[in-house]
């Protein structure tokens, strides 16, 4: 298997050469290159197949034509992936761009795949008899999903139902998550070094083995890259819990471990011999993802520590408090002086923004100015994409709304347990995600108690209900879950999913949540995807 790369095909003696990619026109001038650097060489004739995921596309296929390449395709067919298990209680599309061309660019192909996305889940687990829903795009996934039963009436499952709700959520309903640093042990490893499809890269130094009377001669210079899930028994425990309460599970943990090493001496029969044999693969396994987590969580008390993190931590704080989020930051003017990184100073004034209801003209423009002026002119693209994605935006009535959302949520919490947190604000140290609140008055009142709040974010918010066959409708046994699917259109933090399986363990929550997603996201790599590139001038 070889990434797609521009230029020759890797040499490899084979007869058959498929290409799996996704249908973007750009990578189609990367295969047509592949296939017609191929032909001049006339090496034995190689069969060319292409696979397109999710699904095939006119478009790629004419640009193949253009290209004078689609013949050499034997089979052009698709694979429809659409929800991959990346855990337990987590699925993802992995489409990167899904916000950006739903709320940019108008173009609504993601809420198609997802719809199909839930239809293949509903085969496989039953209907879901009820389908919440908050935002335009969920709306219109919700609608998609009840004209696809509608059209293909042989889909009628004879399935026991396993959820009870659907919850379709619009990232757009909040925008705030994502924007703030996610304090979980598994959110900051995301935030500071990015997790990729479960797996993560670290800096190989903390992770070389420490030999006596060496010193540093080879340290590794690639990268240490480990998975990341709740296969791994000790970062199942730790994964979601606040950063500042990992440091005592680990210690406790070393203690354990060392003492059931310690049980060796105490060995003296064959049998207590043979039994301590028998655990040692475990608790070896144990020992080294110990000393894995005690590195990476080194390696980000490095960063949590710093004055900087502390700086940024306390601004973003006070915006989602509510303080002084109506005039320009000393701090974020600060950082442009300085030349901080974009994205950093971006996710703060839009931070602002959306604490603020929109900014002032005067302190919208000046935060512009600024950043033009300091980071270069083409920026003006990124900003504009900012704004229509309703991210940074002016405020156009003289109301804030967002104290009212703060209040009746109960997004701010002042007095927060990181330690044995009782509430879901613990994943951000004060702040409770907004779409996890309201997943969680959903459960329990109900959105009717909110109607007012709900009315104040942005799109529709509706109910539907699916009808399911008499003899498959759930008689519910006493103490047993309902079980939520919450489904984010646009993306998803891991600060979130900790809070919603927060809310999953909770004794008397009586819910329980599956999540899924078209990508899971944070800040860095959200308004990423918004930037737009613009290549330097050649002179």
């Amino acid at each position: 298997m070889f990434t797609l790369k521009a230029g020759r095909l890797p040499p490899a003696d084979v007869k058959n050469i498929i290409f799996f990619v996704r249908p973007k026109l750009e990578l189609m001038d990367i295969i047509a290159e592949n296939v017609l650097s191929e032909d001049r060489v006339r090496s034995p004739q190689r069969d060319f197949h292409i696979l397109f995921v999710p699904r095939r596309s006119l478009l790629c296929e004419q640009r193949l034509k253009d290209q004078g390449v689609l013949g050499s395709f034997i089979h052009r067919e698709q694979y429809s992936l659409d929800l991959i298990p990346f855990d337990g209680d987590l699925l993802s599309m992995e489409s990167e761009t899904a916000f950006k061309e739903c709320y940019l660019e108008n173009d609504q192909t993601s809420l198609y795949h997802a719809a199909k996305g839930l239809m293949t889940l509903q085969a496989l687990y039953g209907t879901i008899p009820q389908i919440f829903g908050k935002g335009d795009c969920a709306r219109h996934v919700a609608n998609m999903m009840i004209r696809m039963k509608r059209e293909f009436p042989g889909g009628q499952n004879s399935i026991f139902p396993v959820f009870d709700t659907l919850l379709l959520l619009d990232r757009n309903v909040d925008l705030l998550s994502p924007l703030a640093t996610q304090l979980t042990y598994e959110g900051l490893i995301d935030e500071i070094y990015g997790i990729q499809n479960t797996y993560v890269k670290l800096p190989p130094e903390k992770f070389a083995p420490k030999k006596q009377g060496e010193g540093g001669k080879d340290l590794p210079t690639e990268p240490k890259k480990l998975q990341l899930n709740s296969a791994e028994e000790l970062y199942a425990e730790i994964r979601d819990k606040n950063f500042n309460a990992v440091g005592s599970v680990l210690s406790k943990k070393a203690k354990i471990i060392s003492a059931a090493f310690e049980e060796r001496h105490h060995a003296k029969t064959v049998g207590e011999i043979k039994q301590f044999v028998s655990q040692l693969p475990h608790m070896q396994a144990a020992r080294s993802s110990l000393a894995n987590h005690t590195s990476i969580a080194e390696l980000i008390k490095d960063i949590t520590t710093s004055e900087d993190f502390f700086d940024n931590l306390t601004v973003e704080q006070e915006f989602m408090s509510g303080i002084d989020t109506d005039k320009i930051n000393n701090y974020t003017e600060d950082c442009i002086a300085q030349k901080h990184p974009l994205i950093k100073i971006l996710r703060l004034v839009c931070l602002q923004s959306v604490c603020n209801s929109g900014l002032k003209q005067k302190v919208l423009d000046h935060y512009k100015r600024e950043i033009l002026q300091t980071y270069g002119y083409e920026h003006i693209l990124t900003l504009n994409n900012l704004e229509k994605a309703g991210l940074l935006k002016l405020q156009t009535s003289s109301r804030n709304n967002y104290p009212t959302i703060r209040k009746t949520l109960r997004l701010w919490m002042d007095d927060v347990n990181e330690q044995n947190p009782n509430d879901i604000s613990y994943v951000y140290s004060g702040y409770a995600p907004l779409s996890v609140r309201l997943a969680q008055l959903l459960a329990r009142p109900g959105w009717r108690s909110i109607e007012e709040v709900l009315k104040m974010l942005p799109g529709p918010h509706f109910e539907e209900r699916q009808q399911i066959p008499t003899g498959l409708q759930k008689k519910r046994q006493q103490g047993e879950n309902r079980l939520t699917l919450v489904f984010f259109l646009g993306g998803v933090t891991y600060a979130e999913i900790a809070a919603l399986r927060f809310l999953s363990q909770m004794e008397d929550g009586g819910t329980e949540y599956i999540i899924a997603t078209t990508k899971l996201i944070n800040g860095t790599s959200w308004i990423k995807s918004l930037m737009e590139k613009l290549e330097p001038p050649p002179f």
